[in-house]
């Protein structure tokens, strides 16, 4: 889920856990097979590969799995399937936007759930082009606090000649925003400095935030997390706003 809060789901049962993890294993998976095709098996000359393994390691996926997905990508090995990329767009509760992007092997398959899972869940799905307007494709690079080694003005020396446009204090991360083309140098700019990194990859982030209440944010919440429950779907973007307050009242 992307969206601008500092929100994520508590996990009460450890088969619940246990079912996300394994999903989002098979998602990981998935953008590895597929960014093996496109761009071939050799991380140096494949950043996208480079980007989807290191989040595939980051989330603690087995390295025989990695390598497995990387071999049906290249087509070293049987099994692969011919996955396509199909973006869905909708509405939330408070009038948040949606882009709803797929990985799937099966259009028809994935069109289905997608709508099952909006209009079952309060939101509404959109015609193509009414939402994607709303956001922008950037490079986005999430730098955890957690080491507090890094701090925002150390941060911005690092990666602003690399071709960094904006650092966003997310709470506990901080996020950089590059175009998309710029994102290999600013996140090679982090490993030169040894500044550790959570995740690089392409985004969509919003042009336009919608300010959203309590009522409407416990909506929009468990509407995506509705649709990230879907095999097919690898992301949820939104152009939700939350402020601190509307945050806490939800957290307690």
């Amino acid at each position: 889920m992307s969206g601008h809060s500092k929100w994520a789901t508590t996990k009460h049962k450890k088969a619940i856990i246990d079912s996300r993890r394994a999903k989002n294993f098979s998602k990981l998976i998935k953008a590895i097979e597929v960014s093996t095709r496109e761009g071939g098996a050799d991380i140096s000359g494949n950043p996208t590969l480079f980007d989807a393994i290191a989040k595939a390691k980051k989330s603690s996926v087995p390295a025989d799995n990695i390598d497995r997905a990387v071999k049906r990508g290249a087509g070293l090995e049987t099994g692969a399937k011919v996955w396509e990329t199909i973006m869905y767009e909708g509405y939330a509760a408070g009038g948040v936007a949606l882009l709803i992007e797929c990985l799937s092997d099966n259009r028809n398959r994935a069109a289905s759930e997608v709508r099952v899972a909006v209009t079952r869940n309060g939101g509404n799905m959109a015609d193509p082009g009414s939402v994607s307007y709303l956001f922008n494709r950037k490079g986005v690079v999430i730098v955890s606090k957690h080491s507090g080694k890094v701090s925002e003005d150390s941060l911005l020396e690092v990666v602003l000649d690399a071709g960094a446009e904006e650092v966003n204090d997310l709470g506990e991360s901080f996020e950089v925003v590059a175009s998309p083309a710029d994102l290999v140098a600013v996140r090679t700019s982090l490993q030169t400095a040894g500044i550790d990194y959570e995740s690089a990859e392409t985004s969509f982030l919003p042009t336009i935030s919608v300010p959203v209440d309590a009522e409407s944010a416990k909506k929009v919440f468990e509407l995506i997390e509705a649709i990230e429950e879907l095999d097919d779907v690898q992301n949820v973007y939104g152009n939700f706003d939350i402020s601190d307050d509307v945050m806490a009242s939800l957290s307690s």
